[in-house]
Order: C-alpha cells, then structure tokens, then sequence
C-alpha cells in the first residue's frame, strides 16, 4: 500500500512552491533572462547556504540581490571589496564613546555593514585574504567576533558574492577550502538578443519597476525547515555518494577523465549541497521525495567549485564541468550489485 502524505506537508509544499514563483515574478520585474541565476540563488536562500557568482561586470548581478531583497523585505548591504578594505571596515569595531549626562567614557561596538540580512560582496577576490577570512567566517558561523565578545547575525543571513573572471592583476584568489564554503558556484554568461531588447527598452524609456515584498524572514525561515524533512530514498542517496565520490582522483568510483585531470576532488560539503539542493528541486515539481533527475539537474553548480584540477587538466584547457559531465554520463543511477 502506497504511503500517503500528511495534508499538512502537501499544504506546505504548494505554499513553498506559490510563494517561490511569486518571488521569482518580482525579480523577473527587474532582471532580464539568467532564470537559471535566479532559480541558483533562492535554492541557496532557502537551504540556508551562500552563493557565488562568476562573470563579467555590468550582467545585472546587484540588480539581482537587491531586487531579491525587496521582494523578501530583508535589509540589504553592498560592500564593495578592495585590496585596502580590512575586517573592522565590514565587521565593526570598539569606539570609545562618552555619555554626555555623567561624562563617563566607554567602549560601544559600532556595527559594519556586515550586520544585514542580504549582503551583496562585490567582487570578493580583490580583497586582501584576512578580509576574506572575516566575511567567511561570519557566514559559516552566522556571528563575528569582536575584542573577545560573540556578536550573533540576524537571521535569515544571506550573502551573495562576486567575483570578475577578467583583470586578474592585484586580485586574492579564494583558496579552495573557502570556495568550499559557498552552496552554489553560478556562472553569469552574457545576454542574447531578445533579451538584451528588452533591457534597452527597460533601462532607456523610464521604466520603473514595482518590485512588492511577498515574503518576510519568518515565512523564509520556515521555508528552509520544510527543505530539510523533504525524503531522500536510500538508492537516491547512494548514487549522490557514488558522484561525490567519483570527483576522488584513484578513489572506487572515479572516472577516467577523474584520474586524469583532477588534482583534488569534492569534500563531504558537497554531498551536503547536492542533497539539499536536491530537495529544493523536488518540491518545486510537487514531489516530497528526490528523484535522480532533481540530482543531476543542481550537480554542477554544487560542484563545479569543489574539484581541483590538475596541471594536464589546466594545460589541455580542460574546464571543471566538462569533468563533472562525464561523471554524471559515467555514474550509473543504480550501484551495481554483485551477482
């Protein structure tokens, strides 16, 4: 007999999925085309992880996050990363301050702009790496630490990062144990034509967008726990471990392009992504369970970050998703069984 859902989960679903769509039509009031962007970076939203945006400058990205959140009425910042930015100028820090009715002086935390809800870190890789450890560190703790006292971030605690894949000279490239710490690696790629009509006629006749909040923190909090209970089938599990384990270069299940081109591959971070990115998938197609196609359609952008490649791999040009392709072409859905 075929389990049956409890009516008040499959309510929850269709409210997760009406409200997802309605925030989607408010970006789609600003931003022109990048669905797939769009659809990377509320699954990032609303599993409680951070997303990573590579492309050129003028694509839209801080259009993106500050369109996003207005439609989510959370407070936003834009910092703007630069080689003399350091971490008291995001973090905060102790000023002395003095009370002008008794004349006493005393130090008082001064907020950075970190202390928002949505933070947009514009092109993060030029700044210095202990601007970048500080930023990191308040997203994989959701607090900062200020002359020994813990300072907690207002939840939901959302950052979108950018980085420029031009100009390389005078930039701190992310190491890859911190590039690990992002849900999503998105690529923004240019516009095409019909879409780039209708960003002129946008952006050169006095539009002006209505962007109306249809979400608040407590629905989106609610909304990243209803994510969590979604079911993940023992066999959809295992095929999840089978492709994060065939990023392992001489590992069980590493491919031929694995071994020959990969230096490093996912950590256990990336099982996580898939996983949960997974059952964002699932719930957007009315289903509470995974399915391998929810895995395999979120596999590259969990990914595609997480792998190392080597010197033949870098040499013969060789980009990480044309690695992570073959995986999921050589990666049965179904372990084989011994007979």
């Amino acid at each position: 007999m075929a389990a049956t859902i409890d009516p008040n989960i499959e309510k929850a679903c269709e409210e997760f999925r009406r409200k997802y769509h309605a925030v989607r039509a408010e970006i789609a009031k600003v931003i022109v085309g990048h669905e797939e962007i769009v659809d990377g970076v509320l699954t990032c939203l609303f599993v409680g992880g951070h997303a990573l945006l590579e492309g050129v400058p003028g694509l839209g990205k801080t259009y993106l996050i500050r369109t996003l959140s207005q439609a989510l009425s959370l407070r936003f910042n834009r910092i703007q990363f630069t080689p003399d930015l350091m971490p008291a100028d995001i973090i905060g820090t102790n000023i002395i301050m003095e009370d002008q009715a008794s004349g006493r002086r005393e130090f008082r935390f001064q907020k950075g702009p970190l202390f928002a809800q949505m933070i947009l870190a514009d092109e993060i890789n030029r700044a210095t790496p202990k601007t970048q450890s500080a930023l990191l560190e308040a997203m994989q703790e959701h607090t900062v630490t200020v002359a020994g006292t813990r300072y907690a971030l207002e939840e939901p605690f959302f950052v979108m990062a950018t980085q420029n894949p031009i100009e390389q000279e005078g930039t701190y490239p992310l190491p890859e144990a911190q590039l690990d710490r992002f849900f999503f690696k998105l690529i923004v790629r240019y516009s095409n034509r019909e879409e780039l009509k209708t960003i002129l006629d946008r952006t050169t006749t006095g539009y002006q967008a209505d962007v109306r909040p249809v979400m608040n923190k407590e629905e989106i909090i609610g909304s990243q726990r209803l994510v969590q209970r979604v079911v993940v089938a023992p066999h959809v599990q295992d095929y999840i471990i089978r492709l994060a384990m065939a990023t392992h270069p001489e590992g069980e299940f590493a491919t031929e392009a694995t071994n020959k081109y990969v230096r490093w591959g996912s950590s256990p971070r990336g099982a996580q992504a898939i996983t949960l990115a997974s059952k964002v998938q699932a719930l957007l197609d009315g289903r509470f369970n995974v399915s391998f196609s929810d895995v395999r359609k979120i596999f590259p952008p969990a990914m595609r970050h997480r792998i190392l490649l080597n010197f033949e791999g870098e040499a013969e040009g060789i980009s990480t998703d044309e690695v992570l392709a073959d995986i999921m072409e050589r990666t049965p859905t179904l372990a084989e069984t011994a007979a």
